[in-house]
Formats: structure tokens, C-alpha cells, sequence
């Protein structure tokens, strides 16, 4: 027999695990800015560590209405719904800025290996393809590990389904062959073309991603399988059977729409044109619920300034938390935050990006001048009770991109990504990966780091 443990107990044993897991402030040696905004920072951290709003919000946000691909009501429906909660939080200058962004229609589509053996296969089409007509595409395939392979055995490519069987090495190094595998593939005469899912680990979840033509090369469909089956395929053309496989897609373009970048601020009480901006991209694929990629990186950064608002915390210089949308198929999200706000950048004092997961953070990558860099160590001792105030040089994010290119210092959230590309741009992405423990940190994290920069005397040099 069990027992269902009370609601002593459970209040009990979370006390004390974040007792167990969040240093003692009084053991952490501050830095000189750090020990002028302690006591903030250290009601900032145990309020999150506390809390369950944000995290709930999530949930609710990610139940209701599910993936938020472009172009979908689903992605308008829940920025209309933040709107609403937003002005519900009592936070300042709530409001939308509309964006033209590109509509991609994924339709049906399916996969069946037809020889060595009848087998139904899991795809994703990737973001952009073409389709393969009504009737179809079925051809002899052809594995290939390396675009150098497949210009090597050109011949033996033309008129076949080209495979990449690429294993995952870094994101940065393997994502090629998703983006331009289709053009490549197309210029030694392949029909269409397969990626190995962009990802260290799978249970038969293929990644989705945005792909690209190149000009003058003919379009063919383009689709993600699994790690499974491009392992499978690539044993069985090294043991020399012929693989036959059918591909039905429907991908296409149709006209661009009407979306919105959404924000909410707390003002500021001293210099109030003085903008410290975060936040994510509120758009996911139209796989799973995005959860990490990047639901969780917007509520996080919502959560953030609606802390330091619930404490009564009034900095000088105004922290504005943005969802972006558009990031996963056009980054137009940011360029239009960037066109919209061009006039007042060299008052956006730090933009902040949280777009790798919602996992336990390790602090921030930043790009900025020496001065600036040395002030946010600072900051990041107050941190150090939740391990979270590691700050080193490089980083930013998709979003903030634009605005950093116009000489805004950005930095983006650290996390341990070691499970990220497991769920990233599938099916799996969803709110039950998320660990409150590790989403709660992240919203300190961010507050803190936000709040302190927002409300220091001098403001971050350039």
C-alpha cells in the first residue's frame, strides 16, 4: 500500500530542497555594484525560486494554444491572449507593433520505404519546401554523409532521393545540410532529398527547421526522417540493397500576413527613455507545443519584470519585456523591433535574449565593450547563490541581432543545453520537459541581471 504524503509534508520537502540547492547569500563575496543591490536581488531570487506562476502560465499558454507556427491563428490567438495578461499584470505601454511576415503551408505529407521492405516513415517536411505534386515522388535513394560525398558520386546521385546521413557533430556544423541540402542535392540531378534530423538523440521524432534555395537551382522537396531510419538506410546501401522510397508533400508559399511583436514594461522612475530590453521569440514550428524553443524563453522573461513589479521594485531605467514574433522562418520579428525603434537605440541600454531552452542557466554570453563586460561580472555575483552568474564574452541571440548591429550590447542566456536538440523543432517539445526548478532559475536569473543594470546610478558604458 502507499500513502499520498500531506500537504505539510510537500510544503516541507520543497522548503527544504531549495534550502539544499540555493547558497546562503552571506557565503557569496560581492562584487562592488553587486553589494549596493543584495537585499533586491536576494528577494528577486527567492521569489522565483518560490514561485509557480510562471511556470503554470506556461503550461496554460503552451495547453491552449499549442504550436504558434507563423502565419497560423494559433500564434495570433496567443498574442492576442499575452495582450490581455499583460494589461492584466498591470504592466506599463502594453501594446503590439505590427509585422508583415511570410506564410508556409505544411500541408499533408507522408513517407513510405518501399524496398528492401514496405516501411512507413516519419518525416517533417522542412520550412520552405516545395511540394511534390499530387502524385507523388518515388525513387531509388542515395546516402550520402558529407556535401564532398555527394559531389564525389555525382553521377551515381541523379535521378534519385538523396539522403544526407549526416551524424550530429555541433548544431552550427550539422544544420548546413537542412539549409542548403536541398540545392545541392538538386545540382547533381536528385528528384528530392532527405536530411538525417539535425539532433543527438531521437525515438523516432524527426526535427523540422527552415531550409533555403539557392537562385537558379531547381526546387525539389526537401524533408527531414529520423536518426533511426537514415542509420538504417546507410547500413543497407553499405551492405549493397537497393532502397526505394515515396514521398508525398504539399509545402508551399501563399500570400505574407499580418503578425505582431507584443510587449509590456515597467517604467522607469528616473530616466524612463533609458530601455533595457529581453525577452524571446514567441512564434515555435508547427511540431509539438515549443515549449523550450522558445515558449519558455518569453514567459521566463515575462515573469521576470512581473516579479520585480509584484515586490514593489521601482528602477530607475525602463526594463521592457518583448516576445518576438517570426524568429524560426524570417527573423522579421527583429528587424521590425529594430526599424520601429531605430530612433531610440542609443537609449536601449542591454538587450537580452533567452532562446536555448528553458534548463537549469549557467548566467550569459554578452557582446559589448571591455567596461561594460567587467560591470556585468559584477552584477553576476549576486548570482552566484543560484550558479547562475557566469558571464563571458560573446553571445546575443536571433532577435536582439538587429538592434545589436546597431551597437547595442546583447547578451544571451546560458543554459545546459545538453538535452535542447532532443526535443528541438519536434514533436517531443513540450511543456511536460519542462522542470519548474530549472524554469524558476532562469526567471531569476534574467530578473536580476535586468533589474540591477536597469537600476544602477551610472548607466552600462558602451
Amino acid at each position: 500500500m502507499t500513502y499520498a504524503p500531506t500537504r505539510a509534508i510537500v510544503a516541507f520537502l520543497s522548503i527544504l530542497l531549495f534550502s539544499c540547492t540555493v547558497k546562503d547569500s552571506s557565503t557569496v563575496k560581492l562584487g562592488k555594484i553587486a553589494k549596493k543591490h543584495q537585499k533586491n536581488a536576494d528577494l528577486l531570487i527567492d521569489k522565483a525560486m518560490a514561485d509557480s506562476q510562471g511556470y503554470d502560465r506556461l503550461g496554460e499558454m503552451l495547453d491552449t494554444f499549442g504550436p504558434r507556427f507563423t502565419g497560423s491563428s494559433n500564434l495570433e490567438k496567443a498574442l492576442e491572449w499575452i495582450l490581455d495578461e499583460m494589461n492584466a499584470d498591470g504592466l506599463d505601454n502594453v501594446h503590439g507593433e505590427d509585422v508583415k511576415v511570410p506564410k508556409w503551408i505544411r500541408g499533408k505529407e507522408s513517407a513510405q520505404m518501399t524496398l528492401p521492405w514496405k516501411k512507413d516513415l516519419a518525416i517533417l517536411g522542412l520550412g520552405g519546401s516545395v511540394g511534390t505534386g499530387s502524385k507523388g515522388i518515388s525513387g531509388e535513394v542515395f546516402v550520402v554523409n558529407s556535401f564532398d560525398d555527394l559531389r564525389a558520386k555525382a553521377s551515381q546521385a541523379n535521378g534519385k532521393i538523396v539522403l544526407y546521413n549526416v551524424p550530429f557533430v555541433t548544431y552550427g556544423k550539422t544544420v548546413q545540410y537542412r539549409y542548403r541540402g536541398a540545392s545541392e542535392a538538386a545540382k547533381v540531378g536528385a528528384i528530392a532529398s532527405l536530411v538525417r534530423s539535425v539532433g543527438p538523440y531521437s525515438m523516432n521524432t524527426p526535427h523540422t527547421g527552415t531550409s533555403a534555395y539557392e537562385d537558379g537551382v531547381k526546387k525539389i522537396p526537401h524533408a527531414a526522417i529520423t536518426l533511426e531510419d537514415a542509420a538504417m538506410m546507410g547500413r543497407m546501401q553499405a551492405r549493397g540493397l537497393k532502397i526505394k522510397v515515396k514521398l508525398y508533400m504539399e509545402g508551399r508559399f501563399v500570400k505574407d500576413v499580418m503578425s505582431q511583436n507584443v510587449m509590456g514594461e515597467i517604467r522607469g522612475s528616473v530616466f524612463p527613455d533609458e530601455v533595457i530590453v529581453l525577452g524571446g521569440h514567441i512564434d515555435s514550428w508547427d511540431a509539438g507545443q515549443g515549449a523550450h524553443d522558445d515558449g519558455g524563453g518569453c514567459v521566463a522573461a515575462w515573469q521576470a519584470i512581473k516579479l520585480i513589479k509584484d515586490l514593489g521594485l521601482k528602477p530607475k531605467r525602463t526594463i521592457r519585456a518583448v516576445m518576438w514574433t517570426n524568429e524560426e522562418n524570417g527573423l522579421r520579428g527583429g528587424e521590425a523591433y529594430r526599424d520601429a525603434h531605430l530612433s531610440e537605440l542609443d537609449n536601449h541600454i542591454l538587450a537580452m535574449e533567452s532562446d536555448a531552452g528553458v534548463f537549469k542557466p549557467s548566467g550569459f554570453g554578452f557582446t559589448g565593450s571591455d567596461n561594460a563586460f567587467n560591470v556585468l561580472q559584477d552584477i553576476g555575483t549576486l548570482l552566484e547563490r543560484i550558479e547562475s552568474g557566469v558571464i563571458t564574452k560573446g553571445g546575443g541571440g536571433a532577435d536582439i541581432g538587429p538592434i545589436m548591429r546597431e551597437g547595442v550590447p546583447g547578451m544571451g542566456l546560458k543554459v545546459d543545453g545538453t538535452r535542447y536538440f532532443w526535443y528541438h523543432h519536434t514533436d517531443a517539445d513540450t511543456f511536460d520537459k519542462v522542470d519548474r526548478d530549472e524554469f524558476n532559475r532562469c526567471v531569476a536569473t534574467m530578473a536580476v541581471m535586468a533589474y540591477v543594470v536597469a537600476d544602477m546610478s551610472e548607466r552600462l558604458p558602451r
